[in-house]
């Protein structure tokens, strides 16, 4: 009895307790919540609750009316003309057709040399804009009226509800602010505080159009890339809602906490990224040898063990209307096989057990990122490649990403809406998820719009480009990514989804 006094009294003093309050356990701290420049699941989060694009999410994740209440499209599918409701900004002022104008506009100028501006290029002259070639000006958006809306496209979208729910598609007032006590919200929650390591304390927004149906008064995301930490945590009940999960756990949560485990396959890739400005890794036989040589069976099915599948191409089997892909030219042969061309290709390029291959692997301190690193390390090795091992958070090793300051990286795409283009886009020059450096002609041309073409022939151009570069390698891919969350037994609404979104405005506390 004293001990279940114990347990009771520590568990009143957590925050987690607290009448009306959500603790959610975020995985990395995020750089930015400014739209132009968040990407990161974490940033996404965090801005689904701060904010509402024309289309917003339900609560399993699908895009539903926002600030728009209802739009029409042309009959070409290239022109869609949006209305607006009576929605306010938290300042009091009203959101207007041209806080979107202002907002996309920005995140395409190149002055603003915001990461997101790719997510918006299927709008008439965005990629010329970006590229520097037009004004911002120039963009096919125009606001006829306050409450109206009118984008015109570059080929028909069929996904633009799901794509306008993105941080890039955010609108924004005139002089906008990223900081607690400035931030400008029209979403369920106003942005209270920030503490850096700590947390970042959300709150209701009376001003919300559907705040009458928001039941949770305030919302703190946790920093959590120690997931075994983050365990702890939420077993203490410290949080009510945890991802990503060690894998390691996952036998523990699914005995001792019945129901509150969630694992969803995802549209997401995991996958190392190869530097070809490097010089060693600028060599195909190179690339092709580390390609060959990971083991990518042994990884989801005796490391991972989620039910993930090992990733022999770029975009995932889920993918909507991408049936019968391109895979990589090994993936039948068995792994003693692959190992053989591997050692060949390598000594090939001069490297031996008298002359190894050093490469720096970088990646975050997520315990299974290096359970991963360990393992990829050990395969390398069969090679003649000595892989050193660089650990940091996650914020740094992405800044290294962006700056091409790597030689190997750890990391995952999660797709932001479900269509081939979200992970091939990835390569094209001037895309800054390029991470790789990767550039052929060939391939490119290959991802420009051709004039009429079909939703067939869109596939079919489509999959020629993933051949090109799966040929080129700037991609070590491993597996076909799951999500896991653990949910604490205070939290209603939870419904489980493929893109792990549930917004806090449609959780309650039991």
């Amino acid at each position: 009895m004293k001990r279940l006094a114990l347990a009771c009294l520590l568990l009143a003093s957590f925050p987690a307790q607290a009448a009306g309050m959500l603790n959610r356990g975020a995985g990395a701290e995020p750089e930015t919540l400014d739209p132009a420049f968040a990407g990161s699941t974490v940033e996404t989060n965090i801005l689904g609750d701060l904010m509402v694009g024309l289309t917003t999410h339900d609560a399993a994740a699908r895009p539903i009316p926002g600030i728009a209440e209802r739009w029409e499209t042309s009959q070409n599918g290239l022109t869609w003309t949006f209305h607006l409701r009576q929605a306010r900004w938290s300042d009091g002022r009203t959101v207007t057709a041209q806080d979107f104008l202002f907002a996309w506009r920005r995140v395409l100028d190149p002055k603003t040399a915001a990461r997101q501006g790719q997510m918006l290029w299927v709008i008439k002259n965005a990629r010329a804009i970006t590229a520097g070639r037009l004004p911002p000006s120039a963009l096919g958006v125009t606001a006829p009226s306050p409450s109206i809306l009118k984008i015109m496209l570059e080929l028909p979208t069929p996904y633009l509800p799901e794509l306008l729910t993105l941080p890039a598609a955010l609108p924004l007032p005139a002089a906008p602010a990223f900081a607690p006590g400035r931030f400008v919200s029209n979403g369920p929650y106003l942005l209270k505080s920030w503490q850096p390591n700590d947390h970042i304390g959300l709150v209701k927004n009376p001003l919300f159009y559907d705040a009458a149906s928001v039941k949770i008064d305030a919302v703190n995301y946790y920093p959590t890339a120690d997931t075994q930490a983050a365990l702890r945590r939420l077993r203490a009940g410290e949080l009510d809602m945890q991802t990503p999960l060690p894998v390691a756990q996952l036998p523990w949560i699914r005995a001792n906490m019945p129901g509150g485990l969630h694992v969803m396959p995802s549209l997401g890739l995991a996958y190392i990224a190869m530097n070809m400005r490097d010089p060693a890794l600028a060599d195909i036989r190179v690339r092709r040898a580390l390609n060959l040589v990971y083991d990518r069976e042994a990884v989801a099915q005796k490391v991972m063990k989620l039910g993930e599948q090992p990733a022999y191409s770029y975009v995932p089997p889920t993918i909507s209307n991408y049936a019968n892909g391109p895979q990589l030219d090994f993936k039948a042969r068995p792994y003693p096989a692959r190992l053989a061309e591997a050692r060949k290709l390598m000594q090939e390029a001069g490297y031996s057990q008298f002359n190894k291959l050093t490469l720096t692997y970088s990646t975050s301190g997520n315990p299974d990122s290096k359970r991963l690193a360990a393992v990829f390390q050990a395969m390398a090795r069969q090679i003649h490649v000595d892989v050193r091992i660089a650990v940091a958070d996650y914020p740094t090793v992405l800044s290294a990403l962006r700056q091409g300051r790597y030689q190997l990286a750890y990391t995952t795409w999660l797709a932001d809406f479900d269509d081939a283009s979200n992970f091939l886009d990835l390569l094209l020059p001037g895309n800054p998820g390029n991470y790789a450096g990767y550039r052929n002609a060939k391939f490119d041309a290959a991802m420009v719009v051709e004039t009429g073409e079909s939703a067939a022939g869109r596939m079919q151009r489509l999959r020629k480009a993933e051949r090109i570069a799966l040929a080129d390698m700037p991609w070590l891919p491993i597996r076909f990514l799951s999500q896991s969350e653990a949910v604490g037994p205070r939290v209603g609404g939870y419904v489980p989804n493929a893109r792990d979104f549930n917004r806090s405005r449609w959780l309650w506390i039991k």
